[in-house]
């Protein structure tokens, strides 16, 4: 799948020319017929500014072997899902497309624009009451109409979106992540314990990872410098720690990502094109979605068996909140599925309703880990498998990585369950196995020691076998 890409800054929106309030007509003699006068059609009409069809933002792209014990994986293939724009197709995701550098035109632009439609608004009333004033004046008589001062109190309960909003955005922050070479881009994140840490992307973060710079700001307007408490590229987690963090920190309630199902309702915070603190709604539209992704060093991929929602996710939304109908978060935004080649000048896509999450009871394992070691822990079975595009299943490698390691590692969980090189996996516990991405996806959704039930073919026969996952710390 494909995700979007992280920095992009928000073009100035095209300006528009003043609006020219003409001068009344001067009224006609008695009798005769007047015309339209100025106001008699809106003059002010204005056409919005066209975009190009939305593109391909690329996050993820796939390795071609299993996560151990040959790791990192070469190159990933590019992905059915989209290319960056090129318009080819093919394995399980495209690359991550580098951030582009930030720049300093973006808010203007967008308060430009809004100063602009301000201006027109008011024109067009200044005009309509100096014209109805007028008109009352040649008649011989007027009523005053006086509008109530009080439109009531407006409650919102809890349960509103307009409720769950309030009391989550003050728990997200937009984060701005600037590398040695002064790139950088913007991302989400949320708060998650009391202690300063903040739970994001590792796609969002992997810049400032080696000596670059990190900021975290809340919607108060407050700025916190950060660093990178641990990041798992496999994952795509990444945990920042707040520098000179607050005592007043309200760590977001995480929800059960199990108990999910297709149709419950979705809200999603994040920093949508660098518009820091924006809500959008939708539904879960599908569970265990299988999606891979690279960060764009084309070494290593990332794999998660995914929430889709239809909520709307766009570059900057990445590492933010998704969250249920009552405001506990069930998954971080983390890819999109996108078509074209990108709107708004920049290159990078847009939502068209086709957005992933991790799944958060896999992300607090990682968020965990990662603030007590560092590093993260994997999950493995301890066998390499082909990573090309599939239907019957994930195959256990004929041949290791560079046709020297070994395919099965031994020792390791798949040699002790018996399994050998070209047995099809079919299925892992419940779960249908189509290809090696989502057996790996799947493997990595469990922890190291759990107990797993896997079908696989061989010589045409089928075999069940329960096997214990094994464990590798790190993403070398």
């Amino acid at each position: 799948m494909s995700t979007e890409n992280e920095g992009t800054a928000v073009p100035p929106a095209p300006s528009a020319p003043p609006v020219p309030v003409d001068a009344p007509a001067a009224p006609a003699p008695e009798g005769q017929a007047q015309g339209p006068g100025p106001y008699g059609q809106d003059s002010r009409e204005q056409s919005a500014p066209s975009q190009g069809a939305p593109g391909d933002a690329a996050h993820h792209g796939v390795s071609s072997s299993a996560p151990d014990p040959s790791w990192p994986p070469p190159p990933p293939p590019t992905s059915p899902y989209g290319d960056g724009g090129s318009g080819s197709g093919g394995g399980w995701g495209s690359s991550y497309q580098q951030p582009a550098p930030k720049s300093g035109r973006g808010r203007g632009g967008l308060v430009a624009a809004l100063l602009v439609a301000a201006l027109v608004a008011g024109g067009l009333g200044g005009g309509l009451g100096y014209t109805l004033a007028k008109n009352n004046d040649d008649t011989s008589g007027s009523t005053t109409v006086s509008a109530s001062s009080s439109g009531g109190d407006v409650k919102r309960d809890p349960g509103t979106v307009a409720g769950v909003a309030a009391r989550a955005l003050p728990s997200t922050v937009t984060i701005e992540a600037e590398s040695n070479s002064g790139e950088g881009g913007t991302g989400t994140g949320f708060v998650f314990d009391k202690q300063g840490h903040i739970v994001t992307n590792n796609h969002v973060v992997a810049g400032a990872v080696d000596g670059g710079k990190l900021t975290a700001t809340f919607p108060s307007g407050k700025k916190y410098d950060a660093q990178v408490v641990g990041h798992a590229q496999g994952y795509d987690v990444a945990v920042i720690k707040l520098k000179n963090a607050p005592s007043d920190l309200k760590p977001l309630t995480l929800g059960d990502s199990d108990k999910v199902a297709v149709g419950d309702a979705t809200i999603a915070i994040g920093a949508p094109f660098g518009l820091s603190d924006t809500v959008t709604t939708g539904i879960i539209s599908a569970k265990n979605r299988p999606v891979a992704s690279s960060d764009g060093s084309g070494s290593q991929a990332s794999y998660m068996s995914a929430l889709q929602t239809d909520a709307s996710i766009n570059p900057g939304n990445s590492g933010g909140p998704l969250l249920d109908a009552q405001g506990n978060v069930i998954g971080i935004n983390s890819a999109i599925q996108s078509t074209g080649n990108g709107g708004f000048g920049t290159g990078q896509s847009g939502s068209i309703g086709l957005g992933f999450a991790i799944p958060i009871n896999q992300a607090e394992y990682v968020a965990q880990e990662l603030i007590k070691t560092g590093k993260p822990v994997y999950a493995k079975i301890g066998a390499s498998v082909s990573l090309e595009d599939s239907s019957g299943g994930a195959q256990i490698s004929k041949e290791g990585a560079g046709g020297t390691a070994s395919p099965v590692e031994p020792g390791g969980p798949a040699a002790k369950a018996g399994l050998k090189p070209g047995d099809v996996i079919t299925k892992l516990d419940d779960r249908v196995i189509d290809s090696g991405p989502t057996l790996i996806g799947e493997i990595w959704t469990h922890k190291p020691g759990d107990k797993v039930t896997i079908t696989y073919e061989r010589d045409g026969k089928q075999h069940t076998v329960d096997v214990t996952l094994g464990s590798r710390v790190g993403d070398n």
